[in-house]
């Protein structure tokens, strides 16, 4: 099989201005390189077993949750049929380019690398839509609310290394200032609005923080008051990440307390689609939620 040239219905991984961090680019060649595997016919154990790896490590590379050696990536390409010396050059200089580090990984030193892989994904989802059952989710916490936050069952910590992890939730949050900022649906219990995280003064600015968050564009808050009573979300809190790349699959993500879960099945992410669909109903309309979150914040 010989490769067709870009806008032939192949994979284009060359741009004119490749993304900054490294995680976006793995994704795009991970994605391109699954594109091509599917094209020639080849599942992920041959794939696999091509390059002396397994079929999770052609899983990782496919989602841009590993890096790429040179060679590996030569193999594959070989393997899969892309003989077309142009289109190989593209795709090696987006391997190399891959290696380029991520924004986060200056806060290695207070990062867990569960939330390594949640950071990468969101940095190039297209929608977010996030169910928070205690806390006000992380893009809209403000910095004092996330140092209370983070503080919570940590008295271990210094006071550098809690700076330092208040630090990563702030920068985190530069996403939603970019020019390409995902759609944002947020879905909250009231108590996240009556949890008086860092006390009193810390929870008023904080509810304060989340009217103004509403006004934006690509913002869509929705509360679900006690008043409606039990909900769809029995498991608790969960995010879903969904991506324009027809390649990259939805994303479920669940924290727990010591790592997270990511839930690509088509079936658990229908399963949690439907849910959130079900909260989002549930919940007053985001122009009701608005006003119910300045009341709270007026008797708080």
């Amino acid at each position: 099989m010989s490769t067709e040239e870009p806008g032939d219905g192949q994979p284009d991984p060359g741009t004119d201005e490749p993304p900054a961090d490294g995680f976006v680019l793995r994704m795009l060649l991970g994605s391109q390189l699954r594109h091509l595997r599917e094209a020639a016919g080849v599942t992920p154990d041959r794939a696999g077993y091509e390059i002396r790896a397994s079929r999770s490590k052609i899983s990782r590379m496919e989602t841009g949750r590993v890096g790429f050696k040179t060679r590996d990536v030569e193999d594959l390409l070989t393997f899969y049929g892309v003989t077309d010396e142009q289109a190989r050059s593209r795709f090696l200089d987006l391997a190399g380019q891959s290696k380029r580090m991520d924004w986060w990984t200056s806060y290695s030193d207070v990062l867990p690398g569960w939330f390594e892989n949640y950071l990468g994904l969101e940095s190039v989802c297209s929608t977010i839509r996030t169910f928070e059952v205690q806390f006000v989710h992380g893009l809209f916490q403000t910095e004092d609310y996330a140092r209370a936050v983070t503080q919570l069952g940590l008295d271990i910590l210094s006071p550098a290394e809690t700076e330092r992890r208040v630090g990563l939730r702030v920068k985190r949050q530069d996403l939603l200032t970019r020019a390409s900022a995902p759609k944002i649906w947020s879905v909250m219990d009231e108590a996240v609005l009556r949890r008086p995280v860092g006390g009193t003064a810390v929870m008023r600015a904080q509810l304060h923080h989340l009217i103004e968050a509403a006004t934006a564009p690509e913002v869509t808050l929705q509360v679900i008051p006690f008043a409606k009573g039990g909900h769809a979300a029995a498991s608790g809190s969960f995010t879903i990440l969904r991506f324009d790349e027809q390649y990259l699959p939805d994303v479920v993500y669940i924290e727990q307390l010591t790592g997270a879960i990511y839930l690509e099945q088509r079936s658990d992410v229908e399963h949690h689609l439907a849910v959130m669909d079900q909260l989002s109903t549930d919940a007053l309309p985001p122009a009701a939620s608005v006003r119910f979150i300045e009341q709270v914040a007026a008797e708080t």
